[in-house]
């Protein structure tokens, strides 16, 4: 079997029929013709393998063609002083003015001078064409390689140059002159002729081999010019001048394709590329920290810059004295967040690791500072001030009159609120994508087991002083001054949730508080960090109940917008979408817009009967048992995101764009398209977080996969809830029963139970 072959042919639905003649062909297309290929941009691949050349150019000129990135690492001139083809791709090379570049024509890893005509669907990998005074232009040669060609350069072992190597981009080196074999994609026979080139001088005459492009010696060893020169040449673009270039190849140093795969001197080669892509990737960090708005990866930047060793250590420092001048830019135009996170990879590049570390605080601070100013909310003055002045416009929006002198005015207040199960768009929402990008989440808020799980009460209280209760853990708290719960709060306080909302809706501030107290009760019915949103939700939920008690405006906008703020007051992060979802009842469809105030636009789906029963026969919602607070993926995503990680980028628009769908997908009742739909949802939320996954999960969804079109972790993933998607109301049922009777299965190990909760729509 060919694991090329058979292998990637049992993905493509035209190659099944020839694939089911071969050896386990069925059972390639049983177990893979039905999953998706993707394409990735991984940096930290060694090796990659496409296929033949000409497959390469079929693939990026293909139907996908979309979505594939023309320039990369990568030094072009201005279109005014060359002519480079809108779908070249272009990926660590730098370009010379005066080159021109042809239609879906590949150059990697190349530094092409002026002068230089590159053809349409040819290949150029490693080229370094001088542009000295000896060079093409000064003798009056411009080199052409023509439409469909192959040009590469290789160093040998004991050689002081590079040879360089070419071929037609069909040519096959193993076919020989008895089975149509070509050079330069004309046949032999014609490419001798044209040359006045005797097979003598190509394959020895007491060789028993079969004579082929292979093993012909063909390639001189010469100056470069002269390389060129006879490379043109033995394209057929300057047989006028065979008597002159004839001589000069038949007495020059010649090699094979085999002797040169058998000479490559890879060290030597390795450490060029290595020092090239690092020469370039130094010139772009310099210009995008001089005149641009740092939009560029630095990060990765410095990985490419730091091959070069000690000198690329230098160069990075370098680069951080040109940063010294960004916090001083405008903030609406270059995020601070932003400014902060590449002078921290800049340090951490210089190897200054404390110093990095240091100033990451500043990072998230940051981050929680543009939120609050995206909310409208005086974060500085409300919150991160000293709160020993009290305020009288507080007072006097609260519902208590008089502040201090007034009689107790018992109130109670009850909040209950769902959990939410999220198909497709978490991440669009999380700070600070959604303070710069739209974002568009599609979720769900139910009740489990016929319960809203998650609440809060608050009652005023003669005694002055805040008593906070953790119904869950019997934990209780009492300050008896409000005014002294400030920032920044202990990661391991189990009320800093109520605490930040105290701080956030300003009732710490408020001087009812000296005549009276509050007594807070929350719970949560299932446990944090399952991906339900218990977190934010809870937040809510204490949020709308202090604004209610303080009759405060406690529209659901003000309190989702309230609750982000909190969760950056907290230091856990966090987006808008777990309170909306557990604000707003229902399936609903929601889109934020950035801007100064963030604007949220709420669409409820108004599901029929029809689509709310299937669902509630399909969908499965399933503890995994496992719990994962959601904090430490978040940074690294957000940290992903403000480095201007592309990839990471290119996922979350994605997901904003699969949430778009499947809205579509649930008003048409679609149910099919959405298990589609929450699948890929999956496969991206791995890209965002390879540990979102993990075995125990793994094993979940093998078993689940034949009963259902689709399955996700809900939240961030890790661990947590689940939703299985079944085919239809028998397959749910088949899959309910084999998780219910043999809870343990003992194939999976004796460790993989799960619980179905059952759940109603809120």
């Amino acid at each position: 079997m060919s694991l090329y072959e058979d292998l990637v042919a049992a993905w493509v639905l035209a190659k099944h029929e020839w694939l089911r003649l071969r050896p386990l062909g069925e059972e390639l297309i049983n177990r893979l013709g039905k999953q998706k290929m993707y394409s990735y941009c991984a940096y930290d691949l060694l090796f990659l393998h496409f296929g033949t050349s000409s497959e390469v150019l079929d693939h990026l000129s293909g139907a996908d063609s979309g979505l594939v990135g023309r320039r990369h690492l990568c030094s072009v001139p201005a279109t005014t002083v060359s002519d480079i083809a809108a779908s070249a791709i272009v990926i660590s090379s730098k370009i010379a003015p005066s080159v021109s570049i042809g239609d879906d024509s590949i150059v990697y890893d190349s530094s092409i001078s002026g002068g230089i005509q590159i053809g349409s669907q040819s290949i150029v990998v490693g080229v370094n064409v001088p542009g000295d005074s000896n060079g093409i232009e000064d003798n009056g040669f411009r080199f052409i390689l023509p439409d469909r060609h192959c040009l590469w350069e290789v160093p040998l072992v004991g050689c002081t140059g590079r040879v360089i190597v070419y071929c037609g981009l069909h040519d096959n080196p193993k076919d020989s002159l008895s089975r149509n074999g070509t050079f330069c994609g004309k046949p032999w026979d014609k490419v001798l002729h044209d040359l006045g080139i005797q097979e003598g001088d190509l394959w020895s005459t007491t060789s028993t081999h079969e004579k082929c492009l292979w093993n012909a010696k063909i390639f001189p060893i010469l100056s470069y010019f002269e390389m060129l020169s006879l490379a043109a040449w033995l394209m057929g673009l300057n047989d006028r001048k065979t008597k002159s270039l004839l001589p000069l190849w038949k007495s020059s140093q010649r090699v094979s394709l085999e002797e040169l795969h058998r000479s490559i001197d890879f060290p030597h080669m390795c450490i060029g590329s290595s020092n090239h892509q690092a020469d370039l990737a130094a010139g772009i960090a310099k210009a995008c920290i001089n005149y641009g708005l740092l939009g560029r990866n630095l990060s990765q930047l410095c990985e490419d810059i730091l091959q070069k060793d000690v000198s690329g250590v230098k160069i990075c420092k370098d680069l951080l004295d040109l940063c010294s001048n960004l916090q001083g830019q405008n903030s609406k135009i270059l995020p601070k967040s932003r400014a902060y996170q590449v002078q921290v990879d800049l340090l951490q590049a210089c190897r200054e690791e404390k110093m990095a570390c240091e100033l990451e605080h500043k990072v998230w601070a940051a981050v929680a500072d543009e939120t609050a100013a995206a909310v409208r909310y005086g974060f500085r003055e409300h919150v991160l001030e000293s709160s020993n002045s009290t305020s009288a416009s507080a007072c006097q929006s609260s519902a208590f009159d008089g502040c201090v002198d007034q009689s107790f005015q018992h109130r109670d207040v009850r909040i209950e609120l769902p959990v939410r199960v999220d198909f497709v768009g978490g991440w669009s929402d999380t700070p600070p994508w959604s303070l710069e990008r739209a974002g568009c989440v599609l979720n769900m808020s139910i009740k489990l087991d016929d319960c809203a799980p998650v609440g809060t009460s608050i009652s005023t209280t003669e005694q002055t002083g805040i008593e906070i209760n953790d119904d869950d853990t019997m934990n209780k708290v009492y300050i008896e001054d409000p005014t002294s719960i400030a920032t920044p709060f202990n990661s391991n306080d189990p009320f800093r949730l109520v605490k930040s909302a105290l701080l956030v809706t300003g009732v710490t501030r408020d001087k009812f508080l000296l005549s009276m107290g509050l007594q807070i009760h929350t719970w949560t019915g299932v446990p944090r960090g399952t991906g339900l949103g218990t977190s934010s939700i809870l937040a809510a939920a204490v949020v709308k109940g202090l604004l209610k008690i303080t009759n405060r405006d406690d529209s659901n906008e003000i309190v989702a917008r309230l609750v982000l703020v909190l969760e950056q007051l907290m230091g856990t992060g966090g987006g808008w979408q777990d309170q909306i979802g557990g604000l707003y009842p229902g399936i609903k469809f929601t889109e934020s817009f950035p801007g100064v105030p963030l604007k949220l636009q709420v669409i409820p789906l108004m599901a029929s009967p029809q689509l709310i029963s299937d669902l509630q026969q399909r969908l499965l919602v399933v503890f995994t048992g496992q719990v994962r607070p959601a904090r430490r993926v978040l940074e690294k995503v957000v940290t992903r995101y403000l480095r201007r990680d592309n990839l990471l980028i290119s996922s979350i628009k994605r997901l904003a764009e699969l949430a778009r769908m499947g809205r579509e997908a649930l008003m048409n009742c679609d149910l099919d398209e959405l298990g589609e739909i929450m699948l890929e949802a999956w496969r991206l939320h791995q890209e965002l977080d390879p540990y979102c996954s993990n075995t125990f999960v793994d094993r979940l969804f093998e078993l689940a996969d034949p009963f259902c079109c689709g399955y996700k972790l809900v939240g961030a993933g890790g661990g947590g809830f689940a939703l299985l998607l079944a085919k239809d109301a028998d397959s749910a049922k088949k899959l309910r029963d084999l998780l219910q009777k043999d809870p343990h299965l003992e194939e999976y190990g004796s460790e993989f139970e799960v619980k179905i909760y059952n759940w109603a729509l809120f």
